[in-house]
Parts: structure tokens; sequence; C-alpha cells
């Protein structure tokens, strides 16, 4: 065992008489690479990408979940559920979780729905607010025939 020139602590030294952490925080330069998602030239993060695109490929889903479960104050499954695709054209590349009595604390089943942005913002205003309630009153009386 030696002393690191650095930290003083007693380890085992690395390279320039420093421990392997003192080694790295002064001297280690990763070597850059392209990425390839973002064609930058970044230091390597993991299986080609830089530490960005990394985050975003491998990790955007689940912190998508975790935002909308502490916004919605509502299981992550039941958020999926309902916002699978538009409760009134099926659209389900990009769908909203709209609450039916305008209570954001009212997280029932029965209360939450999925709509697209334009069905969102078209129920919000007041020029189309009764067109689309309408719409989903039928939709919603058509559903309740079903079972």
């Amino acid at each position: 065992m030696a002393i690191c020139e650095n930290c003083k602590r007693e380890c085992i030294k690395h390279a320039k008489g420093m421990c392997t952490t003192c080694y790295k925080k002064l001297h280690w330069k990763p070597k850059p690479h392209e990425c390839k998602r973002c064609e930058r030239t970044l230091p390597h993060h993991a299986k080609g990408l830089c530490a960005g695109c990394y985050n975003t490929v491998f990790h955007l889903d689940s912190i998508k979940d975790y935002r909308n479960q502490k916004y919605h104050n509502i299981p992550i499954e039941l958020y999926k559920k309902r916002t699978k695709k538009c409760f009134i054209c099926g659209f389900d590349k990009v769908v909203e979780l709209h609450h039916l009595d305008k209570n954001h604390k009212n997280n029932s089943e029965g209360n939450l729905i999925g709509l697209c942005p334009n069905h969102h913002k078209m129920i919000h205003l007041i020029k189309y607010n009764a067109e689309m309630r309408n719409k989903i009153e039928e939709k919603l009386d058509a559903q309740k025939n079903q079972e």
C-alpha cells in the first residue's frame, strides 16, 4: 500500500502516484467518439451513444411514467390504459389525460379519458365545448349499451 499524492489516503497507486479515483478526476480524459444517434463527437457512454442519447433511448419511457404518476397521482397502469388512444377519434400517437368533471383531484377510473391534443384543446375552448361534450356522452352511452 502507498499514499496517494493528491488525497493523501492510503491506497493502491494507479498512475502518476495517485489512487484510481484521483487519477480519473484529474488526468484521465475519455476518448471522444461519434455518437451513432446524434453524430456529435462526445465521450462514449455505452452502445455507441453519448450520455444524452443513451438516456433518451433507454430511460425516457420510465422517466415519463414517473412524471405522469407524480403529476396525476394515479397508478402507471391506469394512466397507460386511459391514454392508449383518443376516446373520440382513436388517434394513438399523442394522447393526453382529461378529467370529465374538471376536478383534477378526482382520479377515479370513470372520470378519466384520453384525448388527442386537438380534441383536448377543443373541449377546453368555449366555442367547441358543447360539441365535444355531446360526442363524449354519445360514446359513453354507446359503451354502456354494449355492456
